[in-house]
């Protein structure tokens, strides 16, 4: 009986693990959901035969080593800074490897033993990083069959709200890792924008937000994702003008994470100038005061940016977050950004009845003999609650997907990869099709 072994049973869990367990009945699999809080895990599988949950902390060496062992295929869910122990024992068991987040370096290094061993290690196989490339490369190779050369490609997505769930003036709630979402842009970002290198430093990536509609929801906006340059060889583009990969929020969203960043709400190591706070109004005056001549922080904030458009929009959302109140900051913060991720975690949570919402949108421009078209391909999904939410499904399911698919030994890659291979992304795209999963797309001359 093959074994299919999940670490990690968080927010993106669910529908990767409500498919496997169709799967494992179908298939006579077993599946073995690991997690360190056994009754989430639990919760996931309920009763079903041919699982069974297992508490572990990932970094016990031997109790990890044990699990992969009997594991077939392992899929890791947990924190990118985790999946290389994993990676490192996959390797040395013979075991192939999938998970939805990106290749880094540590990853990089196995490269060579992956491909001697003829194991097969895919990442990037979630949303965004996943579904983006596999969607992307399916209209990228159909233009190329026509000879056409492609001058523009930009590529956005976003895990928002769903308008009917959207009640709060950030206009956001949380669908995935909270501190992946205060820490977002950290690195800054590089793309391509008609042959000019753009390198946006951290303090500029929520400043300049482009609005961007998509038939049937409101104005959104874009801003610069990570860095887009490594992927210009992968698409095989080198020669390609303009390349830029985006996340997709609200305008108001932008605006105000934009100020908190400025403010210095984000930071990481800023515990002396914290460290005496006691409430929130504590911390947010501290963090305010710098930028005002007399200190009194706030009030005077908003009266020094009185001709700022969103400044009353900005006030909305800091009282929203609670960060005005006397309410006692929480215990063992070391920075600003922790106490951030908790005012989000309590203000811009999902409750049981919202639906959160992925937004994907190509815009692609080529030419065929002299005639330019535009190619713009978009993907709406919206989620049935807060657990099996849009997000959890978007990267779950291609998960999922491909493990079937490897077990089944439909995909037969081996190496380091991630899905811009067609053996790859057209069976999966076909299967997420089958789940609601389908790109809405148009192409015209320009």
């Amino acid at each position: 009986m093959k074994n299919i072994v999940v670490f990690g049973a968080g927010k993106s869990a669910t529908c990767l693990i409500d498919y496997l367990l169709k799967e494992t009945l179908l298939n006579n699999w077993q599946l073995t959901v690991c997690d360190s809080n056994l009754t989430l895990a639990q919760s996931k599988i309920g009763d079903a035969p041919n699982a069974r949950a297992v508490a572990i902390m990932v970094q016990n060496d031997a109790e990890r080593n044990q699990l992969i062992q009997q594991a077939d295929l392992v899929i890791s869910l947990l924190p990118p800074d985790l999946h290389f122990i994993v990676a490192k024992d996959c390797l040395a068991l013979n075991k192939n490897l999938l998970t939805a987040s990106y290749v880094d370096e540590n990853i990089k290094t196995l490269a060579k033993e992956i491909d001697d061993k003829g194991l097969l290690f895919l990442c990037e196989m979630g949303l965004d990083p996943g579904i983006d490339h596999m969607s992307a490369m399916k209209i990228i190779e159909s233009i190329k069959k026509r000879n056409g050369s492609i001058t523009s490609f930009i590529s956005h997505c976003g895990g928002l709200v769903a308008p009917e769930s959207d009640n709060n003036p950030w206009h956001y709630k949380i669908t995935w890792n909270p501190r992946n979402i205060v820490l977002a842009g950290k690195d800054g970002a590089l793309y391509r924008e008609e042959n000019r290198t753009i390198n946006v430093p951290y303090q500029k990536i929520f400043q300049d937000c482009v609005p961007v509609d998509i038939p049937g929801l409101h104005t959104l906006a874009w801003y610069p994702n990570r860095d887009s340059l490594s992927y210009i060889p992968l698409y095989k583009l080198d020669e390609i003008p303009t390349f830029i990969r985006t996340t997709l929020r609200y305008p108001a969203f932008c605006h105000g994470w934009n100020k908190l960043q400025w403010i210095g709400c984000t930071s990481t190591n800023d515990f002396e100038q914290i460290k005496h706070c006691k409430t929130f109004e504590d911390w947010f005056d501290v963090k305010v005061s710098p930028l005002v001549d007399d200190n009194q922080s706030w009030n005077n904030y908003l009266q020094t940016n009185i001709t700022d458009p969103f400044r009353q929009e900005f006030h909305d959302q800091v009282v929203f977050l609670g960060v005005r109140s006397e309410e006692k900051l929480p215990a063992g913060f070391t920075c600003s950004a922790d106490i951030l991720q908790y005012c989000l975690e309590n203000k811009l949570g999902m409750k049981s009845d919202d639906k959160d919402m992925i937004v994907m949108l190509h815009q692609i421009e080529y030419s065929v003999n002299g005639q330019r078209s535009a190619v713009n391909s978009s993907l709406i999904v919206k989620g049935e609650d807060s657990l099996r939410t849009a997000m959890a499904k978007t990267v779950g399911l291609p998960l999922g997907i491909a493990a079937k698919l490897i077990l089944q030994g439909k995909i037969k890659l081996t190496g380091l990869h991630i899905p811009i291979v067609p053996e790859i992304y057209e069976p999966v795209l076909r299967e997420l099709e089958q789940h609601g999963i389908k790109f809405n797309e148009t192409d015209q001359s320009i």
